[in-house]
């Protein structure tokens, strides 16, 4: 069958893709695969207790229990699965930073990390199949669990050096896009002694204020108000909360690159070194920081499973990606929405105003564009571009990134567009444009060329 689960869990438009009936389909699945009890959870969705029923009772039906969490941001429901060593896995229902229209079901490892791909294929492997239902003495039993927010809470208090960020006496605006932090990031705030000043922070699944996803665009009234209130950081979630951007103090949009650099700078600084891990697309202003550090950077394929994995091998002391989604391994291997915004609190705390860190990180300019390409020729286009380059040093983790004096330009196919996706990376804002325009023209002469010989 057809590849289910993308990046980041199963995703659609509601009752046109994503149905009641896949969702009970795929809590048999889960349910068989992983039998036990699962911890499942949502998001502030309208849609979502709609596809939160009839997950769990697809889940009920072949015999697993069910221990529901309520509306939760991602990461609490995955400290919740490590935190119980008797849960056997986990189930959000979220569509993360997609439109409202959009809902999703995202699975969690019993060890509290995103599913492998591996294990995705044993449930999409299952969904495929009739799985029969247990008989009726076996069905499984559904308690709701109240507290997993407040054990979250308490759990990255005590990570971070919470006396520091209440002497410091910090002023801070926070966006909860009225999504799954509209409690947790609040309290978390309040316990660090944080004056909070909230933009859209009630459960409302339409996401009146501003869609969900937290662009500069739809965070312009949060860099107002920072400005407006002479706040000394801006603080904004996705709609599950796994993932976090910052406005700095003076209204700044500070992009996920950025602020990726600063923690990862900080926290290998304090370490007195180690690995820190992201995928080949993150600008390479993180690897200076890290490396200024002490530290080394590993590059991965595109994909916060993959880095957290890559990280748990290796030992890393920091990873994340480029849009907001950081993992601190001390707290859990998975993005934190949240424990990110604590961190940098105490970075901004101890090592001054966000603004001053990043001007005292070097500049790179970024290009990015995008080529229609068919599935079909995807691959041909990799290796025509790496044949015809020379005098360059070439990665294929994740398509191929090609790096020259330059800088570097990375040709990666998406995963779920007939697209390819071209970012260039220079120190100089003439050179990465050049790069993109190159390789741009080069992918498009040979798109064209198969379409003239065919």
């Amino acid at each position: 069958m057809a590849r289910m689960f993308g990046t980041n869990g199963v995703r659609g438009v509601v009752n046109k893709d994503m149905t009641v009936q896949l969702a009970m389909q795929m809590g048999k699945a889960v349910g068989t695969v992983f039998p036990g009890t699962a911890a499942v959870a949502m998001d502030t969705r309208t849609s979502g207790t709609m596809l939160k029923n009839a997950l769990c009772a697809g889940l009920m039906s072949v015999g697993s229990s069910v221990s529901f969490l309520g509306v939760v941001p991602t990461p609490a429901l995955q400290h919740y699965v490590k935190s119980h060593g008797w849960v056997s896995c986990g189930v959000m229902i979220t569509a993360s930073h997609n439109p409202p229209e959009f809902n999703g079901i995202k699975l969690v490892a019993p060890d509290g990390t995103e599913a492998s791909r591996a294990q995705e294929e044993l449930i999409e492997a299952k969904y495929a199949e009739r799985i029969p239902a247990v008989d009726g003495a076996s069905v499984g039993w559904y308690s709701e669990s109240p507290g997993a927010d407040q054990a979250y809470v308490d759990a990255i208090v005590s990570k971070v050096d919470a006396e520091a960020i209440r002497k410091a006496g910090l002023t801070v605006v926070l966006d909860c896009s009225n999504g799954a932090s509209f409690r947790t990031s609040p309290t978390l705030l309040s316990r660090l002694g944080v004056r909070a000043i909230t933009l859209n922070g009630n459960p409302q699944g339409e996401f009146p204020g501003h869609y969900s996803e937290p662009t500069a665009e739809n965070l312009r009234d949060l860099a107002s108000l920072v400005r407006e209130t002479g706040a000394d950081l801006g603080i904004a979630h996705d709609g599950d909360a796994d993932r976090c951007v910052f406005v700095d103090g003076r209204g700044g949009y500070v992009e996920g690159d950025l602020s990726l650099a600063v923690l990862a700078k900080w926290v290998v600084a304090a370490r007195g070194g180690g690995e820190v891990v992201t995928p080949v697309a993150t600008s390479s202003v993180v690897q200076a920081a890290v490396e200024k550090a002490g530290g080394t950077v590993v590059y991965t394929a595109v994909g916060s499973p993959t880095v957290a994995r890559r990280m748990m091998a290796g030992g890393a002391v920091f990873g994340g990606e480029g849009n907001g989604g950081l993992i601190f391994p001390d707290f859990q291997y998975c993005r934190d929405g949240a424990m990110s915004a604590a961190m940098m609190l105490e970075c901004v705390a101890k090592a001054g105003p966000l603004a001053d860190q990043i001007r005292s990180l070097p500049v790179y300019f970024t290009e990015k564009r995008k080529v229609a390409c068919p599935d079909a020729v995807k691959e041909g286009v990799i290796r025509f571009v790496d044949t015809s380059t020379e005098g360059a040093v070439k990665d294929r983790t994740d398509g191929l990134k090609i790096t020259s004096a330059m800088g570097w330009v990375l040709l990666r196919p998406s995963g779920t567009e007939p697209i390819f996706r071209i970012i260039a990376e220079s120190r100089d804002e003439e050179d990465a444009k050049e790069l993109a325009d190159k390789y741009q023209t080069m992918v498009e002469g040979f798109i064209a060329s198969l379409a003239i010989g065919s």
